[in-house]
């Protein structure tokens, strides 16, 4: 369906947020917004698109991993050091990125508030109970928002600034291989909504767009707390879908109606036969590394027919919007 009537849960939420929200509102089903994620200063994944096609996407998504602060650094293993190395410093990145007007979207590998070890984030390296980070009071708990406060001290510049920013806390809360989603939907519910009640009124973030990511009704959040409905997607190398029957299933999460997005995807979608069939989905957003930095998983012709689309919006076309 095109141009959805979208909901804004924030009342305070900044000019920014409304214009992103209504910009991909009035695209839906008619254009698709190209997104990619990257997770080092070096933005390899950037750079290649740009080298492949001439262009850049109209979306970057950044890591936060390594600004945990609770990382056991005591307790690691090299590939895990490497990775929280290599991200060091990256909203520098997200900066360089707002100046020119470009669509910001965050993930939050979140190391473990309390305990672990090596990539604390998997639950198989931590026993952080995160059924009782949501008690209020408990060892857990106070762990659990004093991590939250610290995140939030990050992103209060980006609020000062009024660049809004696609957050997307507690991502693919349907599995149980993170801490947030081990103890099953209704505490990742919770948690979700502890965040938006703290950073919302307690820290007043008025420039996040509130991302819920799962496509089980059983994770939804709510209404009152959600901007956009998303979910991951990762389809078999050179598969490139409309995701039609994906989309359905997570419009169906609530009755309302949401934007829609897919928060990460491996193998590019098909947006011309999204837009031909008008199927919602306002962006995607490529994962980093092997998914575009060669030909595994999407060939290079394949991305250049994407990006050369006259339903993409790269960031040569897309509005300022902040």
């Amino acid at each position: 369906m095109s141009g959805k009537l979208f909901t804004l849960v924030n009342p305070n939420a900044q000019q920014g947020v409304k214009n992103v929200l209504k910009f991909l509102s009035d695209i839906s089903g008619e254009m698709v917004v190209t997104g990619q994620h990257t997770q080092s200063m070096a933005q390899e994944e950037l750079h290649k698109i740009h080298e492949i096609t001439g262009r850049m996407p109209a979306l970057l998504g950044f890591e936060l991993l390594s600004y945990s602060p609770n990382i056991n650094y005591l307790d690691t293993d090299e590939e895990c050091q490497t990775e929280v190395e290599l991200n060091y410093g990256t909203l520098k990145r997200a900066w360089e990125w707002a100046e020119k007007k470009g669509l910001i979207t965050f993930t939050w590998h979140w190391f473990s508030p309390l305990g672990g070890r090596s990539k604390s984030f998997f639950t198989r390296n931590t026993d952080f109970d995160a059924e009782r980070a949501v008690i209020d009071g408990t060892p857990e708990n106070r762990a659990l928002l004093s991590d939250m406060d610290c995140m939030a001290g990050l992103l209060r510049p980006f609020c000062d600034r009024g660049v809004p920013i696609i957050w997307r806390p507690f991502h693919e809360s349907e599995g149980r291989w993170f801490w947030w989603g081990a103890k099953g939907p209704e505490t990742a519910k919770k948690l979700f909504r502890l965040m938006y009640e703290r950073y919302t009124n307690v820290h007043g973030l008025n420039n996040l767009i509130w991302t819920a990511n799962s496509p089980l009704p059983a994770c939804y959040p709510g209404d009152d707390v959600v901007d956009i409905i998303s979910r991951d997607i990762y389809p078999e190398p050179h598969c490139h879908e409309s995701q039609e029957q994906k989309y359905h299933e997570l419009t169906k999460i609530t009755e309302s109606e949401k934007i829609a997005a897919i928060g990460e995807i491996g193998a590019l979608p098909d947006i011309d036969e999204i837009c031909r069939k008008k199927i919602g989905w306002s962006y995607y957003m490529t994962w980093s590394h092997g998914f575009v930095l060669g030909e595994e998983v999407n060939s290079y012709d394949y991305l250049k027919m994407l990006y050369d689309s006259p339903y993409a919006v790269t960031k040569d076309n897309l509005p300022e919007l902040y």
